[in-house]
């Protein structure tokens, strides 16, 4: 069973920036897949970036050139640099963790950009 838990979530204005963390407890596997999600008012949840064990990203487009994952893997924890926000970045934002075998999320924390 692995723990996600996430912080560093808030109210901004736009054009502002904000820093989540997701740290990550109970993990024994040493190839995996940890990430961000999205998910705004009667919308579905939807991908913002993640990064493997190896180090490789991916981005939604929208966030794209805004947003930098990063990620510890001493300390299993993972990050979204968030710069430039926009009030259509307002969801709460989910950190995720995936292997071969098996997905865990967190419990979310809120994102509120005002314009």
């Amino acid at each position: 069973q692995v723990q996600l838990v996430e912080s560093g979530g808030g109210l901004v204005q736009a054009g502002g920036s904000l820093r989540l963390s997701c740290a990550a407890s109970g993990s024994r596997f040493s190839l995996f897949v940890m990430g961000w999600y999205r998910q705004a008012p009667g919308k579905e949840r939807e991908l913002v970036a993640t990064i493997n064990s190896g180090g490789a990203t991916d981005y939604a487009d929208s966030v794209k050139g805004r947003f930098t994952i990063s990620s510890d893997n001493a300390k299993n924890a993972v990050y979204l640099q968030m710069d430039r926000l926009k009030p259509e970045d307002t969801a709460v934002y989910y950190c995720h963790h995936k292997t071969t075998i098996t997905t865990f999320w967190g419990q979310g924390t809120q994102v509120t950009v005002s314009s």
